[in-house]
């Protein structure tokens, strides 16, 4: 893990910005549409370049998931864009009859997720949002873990054809992958192997596993840091791969451990290979206003903590 460089730091929405219009260029039956948030959501650029792909629809977040579906009819890929809250729990009925149930193949794009959207609190500081979209069937859920991978993963997604719901935040984040990658929808990616505890995380809390990851090996545990950016559908080869090894792990996730990553973990152990499971993230809790650091460390989702769980999980797999 000392090999993975830091080359600076961006906000994740911004790499949705950047993705979709890369994306725009190549394909023209993308189409933007934003419910009155498109300086949030990073879309000036896109705006600018491809104003008659362009849809305002207003503070009407349902309106906008039944015109994105409409639009996917002749033929078009569309982007819709709010934030997270809006997104999922303000139009879920809409996503669930509209897009999910025929199959539209909606982009549903989501800033200003979890705790790290800091002072707005805890009425947008979604928690359940990962829960209720995969719930919904053939739905794809994707939580990017930094601005390259946002980027990447934006670019990705049109070229799938399907509903996807995709998640990313407000912060200013450390960017830590590559600028080329090539997103792999539904393949898990490994930063570190090791032999005594996985830790599988996604979002913005991936570099909070690293960063514990270094500190557990500097104390000389081998440390398997997985990020799962894609929840829906899971990698499922690649985490029985790694707990067949470790037999045991922590779940890290910016969201509730109800419903989220860690459930999707212990459900695919529970089949296969049952180990001890330590789970990192709010607990059955809505948030509060605190900047990011200060909530992430209230609520138990820094650095620290990813370590103390380590050290848990491992002893009760002893």
């Amino acid at each position: 893990m000392k090999e993975i460089q830091v080359t600076g730091q961006k906000d994740t929405r911004s790499g949705f910005g950047d993705g979709i219009v890369e994306a725009a260029r190549k394909n023209p039956n993308i189409v933007a549409l934003t419910a009155d948030l498109a300086g949030s959501m990073k879309l000036n650029q896109f705006m600018k370049e491809f104003p008659e792909r362009y849809v305002q629809v207003g503070i009407a977040e349902a309106n906008m998931i039944g015109i994105a579906a409409g639009l996917t009819i002749g033929g078009k890929i569309p982007y819709t864009t709010t934030f997270a809250n809006f997104s999922t729990g303000r139009v879920y009925d809409q996503i669930r009859q509209s897009v999910a149930y025929s199959g539209k193949n909606v982009k549903i794009c989501a800033s200003h997720a979890g705790l790290t959207l800091g002072e707005d609190g805890a009425t947008h500081q979604i928690l359940e949002d990962i829960g209720l979209m995969k719930m919904l069937p053939g739905m794809t859920v994707i939580v990017p873990c930094d601005y390259n991978q946002t980027k990447a993963a934006t670019i990705a997604v049109a070229e799938y054809v399907g509903p996807v719901y995709l998640r990313f935040g407000r912060p200013s984040w450390p960017i830590f992958t590559a600028a080329d990658q090539k997103f792999e929808i539904g393949k898990a990616q490994f930063f570190s192997e090791g032999t005594d505890v996985s830790i599988f995380a996604c979002g913005h809390m991936v570099w909070k596993a690293i960063e514990a990851g270094r500190i557990l090996e500097e104390q000389g545990l081998s440390v398997e840091v997985v990020n799962i950016h894609t929840i829906k559908p899971l990698d499922t080869e690649a985490i029985l791969k790694s707990i067949r090894k470790t037999r045991c792990a922590v779940t890290v996730e910016e969201h509730n451990i109800i419903g989220g990553l860690g459930d999707a973990i212990a459900q695919t152990a529970a089949k296969s290979f049952p180990i001890p499971i330590e789970y990192i993230g709010t607990n059955d809790t809505f948030g509060e206003s605190g900047t990011p650091t200060q909530l992430l460390k209230k609520y138990g989702l820094d650095t620290q903590n990813i370590v103390e769980s380590v050290r848990k999980v491992i002893a009760r797999k002893g």
